[in-house]
């Protein structure tokens, strides 16, 4: 048998090119038929070739961690003086479901020789999440061999309670549990609320505070990632969507291996060259949550419920019950308690006739804990009275369903008597005026005196009636009337159009947000600025394109987006900039710098919205 070192190099070469040429180029693809929900799992391409312009295929359906990352290998077999030479390049991905079913990989290309070679479109079942698909381990200790288990490593989604009325709290908290050591936890999807109103309930600013939890037996580092307050405004079936979260653990790669023979490998695996620990980047996905929602009992519903669910209280006062025509009195009615505070109305007061009312100022005070949403909406009342005399505001009835008792409580204020004097430094001497009980008064009785001081004459045939001053004014008031007439009828079909309304003052309130976001920037507050760019960008969509409160979601207002013909660039931007202002307590960087930015994005984006965009 020839020996290598007796042949010619440039025939080794020659027969190597021969003996590529002589077989059939293939490009195929090595993957799972079969993965789970979770589940990170390899895709190749081989190729038994030397080829150049790899195009891998779109993964539309899929989430692709890594890749493609290329490998080349070749070997040369002399047996006999004949010549066998495999290249081989390989291309892999590392790819991530993102939904159940069973989808298809288009084929992937690549150019030998200027020819194209295409693989075969592959198709992968995709199942539900399990502890045996994940990966779990064998060995005892967590992540070991490079492998993270579901038992490792996990997200839930944890709700207090699962069958509720309409318009009671719900409190959702997403809890990231680890035996691994984490880091870099971003949230890559937020849980939709179709059918909620919605409060977070973690303070942006703070850190993650963590905690253990027993778990069958093993100890488990816990971190609430998100806590969230819902309150059902509709009943049936309603479903949460699951969270997505990207973390990075730290896994342990080294296993016992045999004894190698060479002392140079040994060498270079001894642990103190190399830890055996790893970076890998694992997704995280909560379970959805199905939410039973029932509708409010109708036995025994008393007629000033207004859609209050929670445990209230009812406060009255008055700054004073004497005073004269003409002066102001003030009056509050405060609700107090845990439960949808921010949704509850005040049934109607009912005053005296004789009272100019003003509609009233409504203020807001929320506090959240881990228990949800408490505090006080308070309802202040401007009051005028026109006529002495005495009057009686009668009191008010405010009425709330309470899930723990299952029943409605009724509360009521106080009753006020109100004594009003004659307010003479107001008077007007020959002034008429009428109230709707008294009809009209003379306010002055003296006889008046002759006018003692020169006086202006004019002709006694010559009259104002009929002249051409006269009907200059008349049309001049006709003019103003008209125009009067008309802007009430806009204003009042204005009013009537709620969403048009809003619609116009979209952009005004919004502006107005970013201004105190401004303000907090400056300051470097960044809990109020987070807070009012968050207001002011989901305000402004909300108002501009009239979404309904429990429907405003980011799918809600993309698809909304898309109705409008806005085009994908200006929906990703918008999308990109609402999810900057949930994710930015997440994000790492010099917080000041972060704020700048994220505000600078929120004035384009409405000002891109503004001129590309109809409402």
């Amino acid at each position: 048998m020839p020996k290598l070192k007796h042949i010619p190099i440039w025939l080794v070469l020659m027969l190597m090119q021969l003996a590529v040429f002589a077989q059939d180029v293939n490009l195929k693809a090595i993957v799972k038929h079969q993965v789970s929900m979770g589940e990170q799992f390899q895709l190749v391409f081989e190729l038994n070739a030397e080829g150049e312009n790899f195009r891998g295929p779109q993964f539309k359906d899929w989430r692709v961690l890594t890749g493609p990352m290329s490998s080349t290998s070749s070997s040369i077999q002399i047996i006999n003086g004949q010549v066998n030479s495999n290249i081989t390049q390989s291309y892999t991905y590392v790819l991530m479901a993102k939904a159940e079913g069973s989808f298809t990989i288009d084929p992937a290309s690549i150019m030998v020789d200027g020819k194209t070679y295409k693989s075969a479109p592959i198709t992968i079942k995709v199942t539900a999440a399990s502890a045996s698909t994940q990966g779990s381990s064998n060995a005892s200790e967590p992540g070991a061999n490079g492998e993270i288990s579901s038992k490792d490593l996990f997200l839930r989604a944890i709700v207090d309670k699962k069958d509720v009325v309409r318009g009671e709290q719900i409190i959702v908290t997403y809890r990231l549990y680890t035996r691994l050591p984490v880091s870099s936890v971003t949230v890559s999807k937020l849980s939709a609320f179709p059918g909620f109103w919605t409060k977070n309930l973690q303070n942006d600013k703070a850190a993650l505070s963590q905690s253990t939890e027993i778990i069958n037996g093993e100890e488990y580092a816990t971190a609430d990632i998100r806590k969230m307050a819902l309150f059902p405004q509709r009943t049936g079936k309603l479903e949460i969507e699951s969270m997505e979260l990207e973390c990075v653990a730290q896994v342990r790669t080294q296993t016992n291996r045999r004894r190698s023979k060479d002392p140079f490998e040994s060498f270079f695996n001894d642990p103190f060259f190399n830890r055996g620990i790893s970076n890998v980047q694992k997704l995280l996905v909560s379970d959805k949550l199905e939410i039973n929602v029932k509708p409010l009992p109708t036995a025994e519903k008393p007629n000033s419920f207004k859609g209050a669910v929670g445990q209230f209280g009812l406060q009255s006062g008055i700054d004073r019950t004497s005073l004269k025509t003409g002066e102001a009195i003030n009056l509050e009615f405060t609700i107090s308690g845990s439960g949808n505070v921010e949704l509850t109305e005040l049934p109607e007061p009912v005053f005296p006739p004789d009272f100019e009312v003003y509609d009233p100022k409504t203020s807001v005070s929320v506090k959240t804990s881990a228990k949800g949403i408490s505090g006080t909406k308070k309802f202040e009342y401007l009051l005028i009275p026109r006529v002495e005399g005495n009057f009686v505001i009668e009191p008010i009835t405010f009425s709330y369903y309470d899930p723990a008792k299952k029943q409605y409580l009724s509360l009521q204020s106080n009753s006020y008597e109100i004594a009003v004097e004659k307010n003479e430094s107001s008077q007007t001497d020959g002034v008429f005026y009428s109230t709707p009980q008294e009809g009209i008064k003379y306010l002055g009785s003296d006889i008046r005196h002759i006018k003692t001081k020169n006086l202006q004459l004019r002709d006694v045939n010559k009259f104002f009636f009929a002249s051409a001053a006269y009907f200059g004014l008349l049309l001049l008031l006709i003019i103003i009337f008209a125009l009067i007439l008309i802007l009430t009828n806009k204003r009042r079909k204005l009013m009537k159009n709620q969403s048009l309304v809003r619609n116009r003052k979209a952009t005004k309130v919004a502006k107005k947000r970013l201004k105190m976001a401004n303000k907090h920037l400056k300051s470097k507050e960044q809990n109020e600025f987070y807070t009012e760019m968050s207001q002011a960008l989901w305000g402004y969509v909300r108002d501009k394109f009239n979404i309904v409160p429990s429907e405003l979601s980011l799918d809600m207002i993309a698809d909304t987006l898309k109705s409008k013909n806005a085009s994908e660039e200006v929906i990703e931007e918008l999308i990109k900039t609402l999810n900057s202002c949930e994710f930015a307590r997440f994000a790492p960087g010099e917080s000041g710098k972060k704020m700048e930015e994220l505000y600078q994005q929120g004035l384009a984006i409405i000002m891109r919205i503004e001129k590309t965009v109809k409402s």
